[in-house]
C-alpha cells in the first residue's frame, strides 16, 4: 500500500464537499454542513492562511479516500487536536485508519516535537474511541450533552496521548504502512 498525506489543493473543494455531506460522515460532525461552493473556497482561505492548522488529503495508492487535520497547533504548550474521517467507502474497514493514526502520531510527536495530541470524539462512536485507545489516547473526560444535532444532545469524549506514552507504549510495537507528507 502507497500511503501519501497530501496538501489540500482548490481543485480537492468539490470532494471534500461530497465527503463531508455523506451521511456515514456527517453524523459523527459537530454541525451539518450546507453545500456551497462559495463556503468550501472560504473555508480553504481560511485554513490556507492560518498557521495553527494543518491540513491533508489522505491517498492510498493513488486514490484520495479522506481528509485529516490538526487544527489549534500549539507550539508554546506543545499540543494540537487532531481529527480524520475516510470519505471513500472503498477503503473503510480495511486498515487504513491504523495506518493513518500512527502516522499522524508519528509525524506530531517527531516531526512537530509536540507533547500532548488530543481529539473528541462523540460517545456512540465507539468503534473510534477503541482505536485511539489501541495506540495509546486515554479518556480525560467526557462532557455531557456537548453537541446539539438533530435534534437531541450527543455526549463527547476528550481523549490525549503524550508523547511519553507515544514513546513507550505505542511506537514500534505495531507495524504499519509509512506514509509521506506533503
Amino acid at each position: 500500500m502507497e500511503l501519501l498525506f497530501r496538501k489540500i489543493t482548490d481543485d480537492d473543494l468539490e470532494m471534500i464537499q461530497q465527503w463531508r455531506t455523506n451521511p456515514d460522515v456527517s453524523k459523527y460532525m459537530y454541525t451539518d454542513f450546507e453545500p456551497s461552493m462559495e463556503k468550501q473556497r472560504q473555508w480553504f482561505k481560511n485554513i490556507s492562511e492560518d498557521p495553527t492548522c494543518k491540513y491533508w488529503i489522505i491517498r492510498v495508492d493513488g486514490e484520495d479516500v479522506g481528509l485529516v487535520y490538526l487544527p489549534e497547533i500549539d507550539l508554546i504548550h506543545k499540543r494540537c487536536e487532531w481529527a480524520y474521517y475516510l470519505g471513500s467507502p472503498n477503503v473503510r474497514g480495511k486498515g487504513i485508519g491504523k495506518s493513518v493514526e500512527l502516522n499522524i502520531l508519528d509525524y506530531v510527536f517527531n516531526t512537530l516535537k509536540l507533547n500532548k495530541l488530543c481529539c473528541e470524539v462523540y460517545v456512540a462512536n465507539d468503534i473510534v474511541i477503541k482505536i485511539h485507545e489501541k495506540y495509546g489516547s486515554v479518556v480525560e473526560g467526557t462532557r455531557r450533552q456537548q453537541i446539539f444535532k438533530n435534534g437531541e444532545f450527543h455526549d463527547i469524549v476528550e481523549m490525549a496521548i503524550l508523547k511519553e506514552d507515544w514513546v513507550t507504549k505505542v511506537k514500534g510495537k505495531f507495524e504499519f504502512e509509512r506514509g509521506s507528507f506533503e
